[in-house]
């Protein structure tokens, strides 16, 4: 069975960073792409961030230059630097992990396209 904890989230003032971790296990594909949602208050979730099982990167605008993501495959774990935290980034932030396309990358960062979610981890940026 395919789970996924994330961890990390907490409470920043604007300009902060945070690091989120999610750890993986039952996953027993050889190829995933991993990433993170983010869903404000109010609002839809959105993909912020995707890494594809070569380590390629996908960002969405709101946060590049601003978030990093990596992963440790050693130790099955995904990661989510947050840098320069806005208060419009407040929200839960879900690990999620899916198929990679027949070329070995990530999906768009859809949520439809993603079959594993994690729990979620809170994240508050005051200003």
């Amino acid at each position: 069975q395919v789970q996924l904890v994330e961890s990390g989230g907490g409470s920043v003032q604007a300009g902060g960073s945070l690091r989120l971790s999610c750890a993986l296990s039952g996953y027993t594909y050889a190829s995933y792409c991993m990433g993170w949602f983010h869903q404000a208050p109010g609002k839809e979730r959105e993909g912020v961030a995707g890494i594809d099982n070569d380590g390629t990167t996908y960002y969405a605008d709101s946060v590049k230059g601003r978030f990093t993501i990596s992963k440790d495959n050693a130790k099955n774990t995904l990661y989510l630097q947050m840098n320069s935290l806005k208060p419009e980034d407040i929200g839960m932030y879900y690990c999620v992990a899916g198929y990679s396309t027949v070329a070995g990358g990530c999906p768009p960062l859809s949520d439809v396209n993603f079959s594993y979610w994690g729990q979620g981890t809170q994240v508050t940026v005051s200003s």
